[in-house]
């Protein structure tokens, strides 16, 4: 017998292996096809479910998108084409209302819910109708969404500032110092807690704000100097 090459021998194990498994799926055909069916289905059943949740966040951020330029919208002519403008105040309120309430009517218990309930809030507070403001703030905070509840929680404690309840706005922010998020920074949640009792109780707001004077992010240290500037004035 003529000495085998290891080129040979693999191919040699190669084909004996290939020839192992035709002889496997032969003997057990209607076994793996029994078992294989249900598995593909499994399989195409999460492809359609990854690729329907990419489509439904496309759309939703789609939506978002719509919904942040009319929240952007001005008043008068429009400064280029990418600027969504209206007539009057009165025109765009109108439409900023309708846009966040068909998003969130259309995609509550998401992220793009929670959105829609925060510019909600700030709307109605901005009308000074601070029951509503409450309402939105909080269904923000309790999505579950940890930036945007942090960014409700400082909007909520303004409100609950302006209805004299200082205390209960500044523990709401303190929870932001404790935890803050992506949008709300433990120092930008410091200056809010200080100029929120800047007036109730000067004393802590200073205590807190000095540190930041010397912070190496320029902006937290300029807002840190100007608000000691307000302090100092008191």
């Amino acid at each position: 017998m003529d000495k085998l090459t290891r080129k040979e021998l693999k191919s040699d194990k190669f084909a004996l292996e290939v020839q192992h498994s035709v002889e496997f799926v032969s003997q057990h055909r209607q076994q793996m096809i029994r078992w294989a069916a249900p598995a593909v289905v499994v399989v195409l059943a999460v492809i359609g479910i990854l690729w329907y949740r990419n489509y439904q966040h496309n759309a939703r951020q789609e939506a978002l998108h719509a919904d942040m330029q009319i929240q952007n919208s001005v008043v008068g002519p429009a400064q280029s084409q990418s600027v969504v403008s209206f007539p009057t105040e009165e025109a765009r309120k109108t439409a900023v209302l309708k846009a966040w309430r068909d998003l969130l009517a259309k995609y509550s218990g998401t992220e793009e819910g929670a959105i829609a309930e925060f510019f909600l809030g700030t709307t109605a507070s901005d009308d000074g109708n601070l029951a509503e403001a409450t309402k939105h703030f909080q269904a923000a905070i309790e999505s579950g969404n940890a930036s945007y509840a942090s960014e409700a929680k400082l909007a909520l404690a303004q409100v609950y500032a302006a209805q004299g309840k200082v205390n209960d706005g500044a523990k709401l922010i303190q929870s932001v110092i404790d935890h803050p998020s992506v949008m709300v920074s433990k120092d930008a949640a410091t200056l809010a807690l200080a100029d929120l009792i800047r007036t109730s109780d000067p004393k802590r707001a200073h205590q807190l704000v000095d540190p930041l004077r010397t912070s190496t992010r320029s902006a937290v240290s300029k807002a840190a100097i100007t608000m000691e500037g307000t302090l100092a004035q008191q």
